[in-house]
């Protein structure tokens, strides 16, 4: 402790030599006019090595009573007694746990004594500036990431539970069809450049990004489109989208990348055979098991017609168990050309979306959807742009930016 405090000594001298004294340039109010200089304030800002206090000059618009502090805008302190480094801090331990416990590792680890409150408003609040960063960036193409063969982008929906006012007059899956959460939709974008020694596709290291949010399928189109764009979108050789099928990922391929090659998850695909077997042969096991393995194959070899014709040989004469299988015989059909995976194969693609699924994990649910909690939609928001462009190794960049 003895060396923070001296460090912090050291660093009260250095800036107090920032925003005061006289400036070269005079300071223009945003109503056009003149603003004047109104003497020292001091102020005490809370910083890694602990509270510090500077004296800055305040300057005043004669006209129409405006305040600026040029040694706050200077330090990042703006409207906040707060150092960079510590809203940094604070940010990252609240999106990483609970704000109770985010403020129990800032005692612990660095001697910062603030609030749960304190955190869950940083937090929060650098959420949504990050937001706005993204925002900024998004459509900017990342010109240092040379093109690659292959880009993918794949998305995923999860739910997270919210407070009732943000679920008020939504369907859901309650037995009374009502609704407790909201669907986060989850965004990745990874490039590969080969293949192992087997053929199977290699992801290239520290290459996926994410981005998400609570909102429309269309706002979320948007969003996506930007970060493939950001990502090397039109200097890609192949752009490929991996999906579960669903009706909204396949209208967003279509519209924001229709160059892109579309694949059906594999095993959201088997999954979907299991459940055509359940309903075909819910009274014989054994059949069950064959027809199983017999469509896998099938499946794996880009043979999703064969499915389609022996599963309408086998329909019950039951209207309900009928009109289920061929909901899910619907499904094959509509996504023929999404399940070539023998081709997928043997052009060395990725025929899963394990990687957004696990994010929909380890972003979403690790940190939104523990026991007991419940979210706004601003505050979920603002904690997912978070661990968004953490998780994509983007959060110092953000910082940087705004040092610059």
């Amino acid at each position: 402790m003895a060396v923070l405090a001296a460090g912090a000594t050291i660093l009260e001298g250095l800036i107090n030599t920032i925003g005061s004294g006289q400036r070269e340039e005079p300071l223009v109010c945003t109503c056009g006019h003149k603003m004047e200089s109104n003497g020292l304030r001091v102020k005490e800002v809370l910083t890694i090595l602990g509270p510090v206090s500077y004296k800055r000059s305040m300057y005043q618009c004669p006209d129409c009573g405006a305040v600026r502090y040029p040694g706050d805008e200077v330090l990042d302190v703006e409207d906040t007694t707060r150092s960079p480094g510590v809203r940094r801090m604070m940010a990252r331990a609240g999106s990483n746990d609970t704000f109770k416990e985010a403020k129990e590792d800032l005692r612990i680890y660095a001697g910062i004594e603030v609030s749960a409150k304190d955190i869950e408003r940083v937090a929060e609040g650098t959420g949504e500036a990050v937001e706005v960063w993204r925002k900024q960036q998004s459509t900017i193409e990342d010109n240092a990431t040379p093109p690659v063969p292959w880009l993918y982008i794949s998305y995923d929906g999860t739910g997270v539970p919210m407070v009732p006012q943000e679920t008020e007059g939504r369907k859901g899956k309650q037995s009374d069809g009502s609704a407790k959460t909201r669907e986060v939709k989850l965004g990745c974008v990874f490039t590969q450049t080969t293949v192992d020694k087997e053929g199977r596709p290699v992801r290239d290291p520290d290459s996926t990004s994410f981005t998400g949010a609570i909102e429309t399928a269309e706002e979320f189109g948007w969003r996506i489109y930007g970060e493939a764009v950001r990502r090397g979108l039109y200097g890609a050789q192949k752009v490929v989208v991996l999906g579960d099928g669903a009706q909204w990922i396949k209208n967003l391929a279509e519209m924001h990348f229709p160059q892109a090659i579309q694949i059906v998850d594999l095993y959201h695909a088997r999954e979907h055979v299991a459940n055509l077997c359940k309903i075909l042969f819910k009274d014989d096991e054994k059949r069950l098991l064959s027809y199983r393995e017999k469509w896998w194959i099938y499946l794996d070899g880009g043979m999703s017609q064969k499915i389609i014709a022996e599963a309408k040989r086998k329909l019950s004469k039951h209207e309900k168990a009928k009109k289920e299988a061929l909901s899910e015989i619907n499904y094959f059909k509509k996504n023929k050309k999404r399940m070539q995976y023998d081709r997928f194969r043997a052009q060395g693609f990725f025929v899963g979306s394990g990687v957004v699924e696990a994010g929909c994990k380890s972003i979403i649910a690790q940190r939104l959807k523990r026991s007991g909690m419940e979210w706004t939609v601003r505050g979920a928001n603002a904690i997912i742009s978070l661990r968004c462009m953490i998780n994509s190794n983007r959060f110092e960049d953000y910082w940087c930016d705004r040092a610059a």
